[in-house]
């Protein structure tokens, strides 16, 4: 009984009553918690297998967060410091975004140069078993934590995946270390890669932006911004990354449970590409943070949006640090594009459909061409353009990035007709 008393009066703590909650309601509430106090004794008392207090408590408040939506959950001392290690850009593990559905851990997104982008994990697959063993029944923070492991270690994720039975993969777990931007140049468009919206992400960006305009100087046509297979991360960045693209007007705005809580962010003036035309790259696996961005620059008509229907998160968790005990990340908002659009459950639909394909080419049947008839004559010896001829064989084979290079050609061959 002491102990339960203990227990009562740890929970009572952990409750915030309104203070002008009527008294029936106050007594509604006590009672379900005698409840909650009367079956975590039976637990202790008659389990089949030992328990810890701190593991039942722990268990209880994760299933009271998860029950409210995927995002919200309880992270102890050790999730907590591996969390704010992960915003850093640096952590162990095997480098994908996770959440829970069906029971199952679903994959949002791989991370780009990870060990499991290298052994092919893709945006949608779901992992049922963890070295053999079912994930049905554990919630996200426990499996997250069989998925950790030492450096250098093996784990066999069973992966079920649309249109194939399932199957298994071997992954080894590796220090995760992300570098959230990367870009190149691809003839004269410039190519931004934004793999996860962290703490360098903003920095980042406008580094890379700064060297490509370097390189291509006044004959930059465009860019491309990659935000496939981005599952999000700090909301903030996402702001700044899209106010480096906006000259004016709003970013994103966030509604929480009472009006007085809605929040607007809007962009200052300052574009790091003065205007240039830009597409937009997003798929299933772009959410949250990446969905802020593409929502921004749609709504705005800042930016074309291309590829496929995004993942569609629509929610901001706050991280509450708990001292002592780690931190409860709880779902406080939900945010809206400029227009006032929710993605929640919908996503971001792209201006223009593009599903990802490889590129081949087809073999023509044989014609009669000119070298071919009677006394032709000889072309002129000149030598082809060695750059024109390397860059006739260097096509990307990436469908999606193809397509949008080929719109930015597009868009800027126009305007110079327009013009002249």
């Amino acid at each position: 009984m002491r102990n339960l008393l203990k227990i009562m009066s740890v929970l009572t703590l952990l409750v915030a009553f309104p203070v002008a909650a009527p008294a029936a309601s106050n007594e509604e509430t006590f009672r379900q918690l005698e409840l909650f106090g009367d079956i975590f004794e039976r637990v202790r008392s008659f389990y089949v297998d030992d328990t810890t207090d701190k593991e039942l408590i722990e268990s209880a408040i994760n299933g009271m967060l998860q029950s409210l939506d995927p995002h919200s959950s309880y992270l102890n001392e050790e999730s907590f410091r591996d969390m704010q290690v992960e915003t850093r850009g640096e952590f162990g593990g095997l480098g994908i975004e996770v959440t829970l559905e069906q029971g199952f851990v679903r994959v949002v997104s791989p991370i780009d140069d990870t060990p499991a982008a290298r052994a092919g994990i893709e945006a949608g697959d779901f992992i049922t078993h963890l070295d053999g063993e079912s994930v049905l029944g554990l919630n996200l923070a426990d499996a997250v934590d069989k998925m950790r492991g030492r450096v250098g270690s093996d784990i066999k994720l069973t992966i079920r995946r649309e249109g194939r039975e399932s199957f298994d993969v071997t992954v080894t777990r590796d220090v995760i270390r992300i570098q959230s931007v990367r870009s190149r140049v691809e003839g004269e468009v410039g190519y931004l890669r934004i793999t996860t919206f962290n703490e360098q992400t903003e920095v980042g960006v406008a580094r890379e932006i700064a060297k490509m305009r370097e390189e291509l100087g006044d004959s930059m046509l465009g860019l491309v911004l990659d935000l496939r297979r981005n599952p999000g991360g700090l909301l903030d960045q996402a702001i700044k990354v899209s106010d480096a693209f906006l000259e004016r007007g709003e970013i994103v705005s966030t509604r929480g449970r009472d009006d007085d809580d809605a929040q607007r962010f809007n962009a200052k003036p300052g574009d790091l590409i003065n205007g240039l035309p830009m597409v937009v790259l997003i798929n299933g696996g772009s959410a949250s943070a990446s969905e802020i961005v593409a929502g921004a620059l749609q709504d705005h008509r800042r930016a074309i949006i291309m590829g496929t229907q995004s993942f569609g998160k629509g929610s901001v968790q706050t991280i509450m640090p708990i001292p002592g005990h780690g931190a409860m990340r709880l779902t406080t908002a939900a945010y809206f594009t400029p227009s006032g659009r929710s993605i929640q459950k919908t996503g971001v639909t792209p201006d223009i459909e593009v599903q990802q394909a490889r590129i081949e080419t087809t073999k023509e049947p044989t014609r009669v061409r000119e070298e071919d008839l009677r006394n032709a004559r000889d072309g002129d010896k000149v030598k082809p353009d060695k750059a024109a001829a390397d860059g006739a064989s260097q096509k990307p084979t990436d469908y999606q990035l193809a397509r949008a290079i080929d719109l930015l050609k597009g868009i800027s061959l126009y305007n110079v007709r327009v013009t002249n």
